[in-house]
């Protein structure tokens, strides 16, 4: 008895641990924008963020990859065939959609909206995986303000503060459904307090 649940135990854990280990070959030799730290820091600490509201290991996972369709050459039926159905669902409700040919300054208003309803009209999963990416955003950028001030904007792709505020604030509502959850809290005071002077 004792046996067969460390073994099935074991056996959810490697998923995650599976997950990490892509991640991490995955985001090799990319860095965080505007910092020299790995980008893998920032997938790892959405998990953590996620996993203050839950212990689903595959939801974790689903974190931890959450960049991997748009930063790395990673393909969708990699994913799956990977990491199963439900796990490249989540990372693929996450995922901005490149349109090809164009900058991604030129399409970030479309893609920020494309983002906006994908989550809006998402599950509570797909919420939890936004809002472990977003607050990690978020905590980066309240940072960086302190010290940067506005020229902390010129490393964004659309360097307009009024663009990025509106796209935070619009974050701040469509997961509403996460009120209850102190992260939550958290985002919206963090978007709050970096935005509220720019009008």
């Amino acid at each position: 008895m004792f046996g067969e649940k460390m073994t099935k135990k074991a056996i959810k854990t490697n998923i995650f641990d599976k997950a990490v280990v892509f991640a991490v070959k995955a985001h090799k030799n990319t860095e965080r924008k505007g910092h020299k730290t790995p980008y893998v820091l920032h997938v790892l600490e959405a998990a953590s963020i996620c996993a203050t509201m839950t212990d689903d290991l595959e939801l974790l996972s689903a974190v931890v990859l959450h960049d991997v369709l748009e930063d790395t050459n990673t393909s969708f039926n990699t994913l799956r065939k990977k990491f199963g159905d439900r796990i490249a669902q989540l990372v693929y409700d996450e995922t901005e959609i490149c349109i090809n040919g164009k900058s991604h300054a030129e399409t970030w208003k479309n893609r920020k909206k494309s983002i906006i309803s994908k989550i809006k009209n998402g599950t509570i999963e797909t919420k939890m995986v936004a809002i472990g990416d977003k607050l990690s955003n978020m905590r980066a950028i309240a940072r960086d303000y302190v010290i940067k001030g506005d020229k902390l904007w010129k490393i964004f792709n659309n360097d307009n503060p009024k663009d990025i505020k509106w796209y935070y604030t619009s974050l701040v509502d469509v997961l509403m459904d996460l009120k209850e959850y102190p992260v939550y809290k958290e985002f919206s005071k963090l978007v709050n307090d970096v935005f509220k002077n720019i009008q």
